[in-house]
């Protein structure tokens, strides 16, 4: 995230003690932190925002270790010239958000955030952020950037990490990548995987076993 360049960096964990050794952490290093809710992450976000002064937000799952910052900067420069409430990127006509690849974030208003709290009460709503948006393209404003052609069509990638084999595949991945070039891409990313067979073996089971 530091890469890419101007936006606020804010830390958005829950008040649950196991996170206060993540809060002494990232004091530590003058990066801000805001503790709100364990389960009603759209109440965290909204307070976040409110308490930080934002009114745009960038929003990146601590679970996709694999973040593409270039496309960060891309989010950043599109929200500046457009009045979308939402800016996600879209692979296989599907909101990346909902996919296995980990490598996208997305763009949301405070507003639009506000306006969904306000508008239901339904547990995935509260949980996910911002599918509420996306799945209402009649009441939000909705903008897609599509994701790079080159992974069109593809669905074998997975570099969310949400058990162990998932982190295990994504320490051999970074493992690899980092004695080459710690500065790696997106691209070095995925002709790594390309490259060792046994890791997309790995992650194709995973993907069946975690549909989403």
């Amino acid at each position: 995230m530091q890469k890419a360049g101007e936006a606020k960096i804010i830390v958005a964990t829950s008040v649950n003690p196991n996170n206060d050794k993540l809060e002494t952490f990232l004091n530590e290093r003058n990066i801000t932190v805001f503790r709100g809710s364990e389960d009603d992450v759209l109440s965290r976000f909204i307070g976040t925002a409110e308490t930080n002064g934002v009114d745009g937000i960038v929003r990146i799952c601590s679970d996709n270790p694999f973040l593409d910052w270039h496309g960060v900067t891309a989010l950043i420069e599109k929200a500046k010239t457009c009045d979308a409430d939402y800016i996600g990127y879209r692979i296989n006509n599907t909101p990346s958000i909902k996919t296995h690849f980990g490598f996208w974030g997305e763009f949301v208003t405070l507003d639009a955030l506000k306006r969904v709290a306000a508008a239901t009460d339904e547990k995935s709503a509260h949980e996910h952020v911002t599918i509420y948006i996306y799945t209402h393209p009649d009441e939000y404003k909705c903008e897609w950037i599509e994701c790079p052609e080159y992974l069109q069509g593809r669905n074998n990638i997975r570099l969310t990490v949400d058990n162990l084999e998932d982190f295990e595949n994504a320490q051999k991945v970074y493992t690899v990548l980092y004695e080459n070039n710690p500065d790696f891409g997106l691209e070095d990313v995925v002709n790594c995987i390309d490259k060792h067979a046994e890791l997309r073996d790995s992650m194709k089971q995973m993907i069946e076993n975690n549909q989403k």
